[in-house]
């Protein structure tokens, strides 16, 4: 039961970091957004603008990340069962994840970046899906043992 809440809490949680920082409610929306489009001829002013622009979208995609990382670092609480060697997988995958988002650190490219983000954020609910299901089984599994 305590999983079930946690679900809508980070519901409620990412439905509200949307409304703050309005950020997209889809895939989509969040690759409209970063996906840079090919134009033809740019002036200098044009430069500057893409320029500008490529800036807003790094923060936007900068904010996304950090937001990612944040809760890939909740989401790790979960994990408190060791591996074969005696460490806890939250140990594990929270320095995986620094690992990674160190080495994007210096990614400029916004498609790239958005990329990154969504494959993280697509992996993040993927496992914390299975982690639910698991936990759902092992309730119902306790539950047949004590009748």
């Amino acid at each position: 039961m305590r999983i079930i809440g946690f679900r809508s809490v980070a519901i409620k949680r990412v439905y509200c970091k949307r409304l703050l920082h309005e950020g997209p409610d889809t895939i989509e929306e969040l690759l409209d957004r970063h996906v840079v489009k090919k134009e033809k001829v740019k002036s200098v002013d044009d430069d500057e603008e893409e320029e500008l622009l490529n800036r807003r979208r790094l923060t936007s995609t900068r904010r996304e990340a950090l937001s990612l990382y944040r809760d890939i670092i909740r989401a790790t609480r979960f994990f408190t069962w060791p591996d074969s060697r005696g460490v806890l997988w939250r140990d594990l995958l929270r320095e995986n994840a620094r690992r990674e988002f160190e080495e994007a650190k210096f990614e400029t490219d916004p498609e790239v970046v958005t990329r990154l983000v969504i494959g993280g954020r697509e992996a993040l609910e993927s496992t914390i899906d299975k982690v639910v299901e698991k936990q759902r089984q092992q309730i119902e599994k306790d539950r047949n043992r004590q009748r």
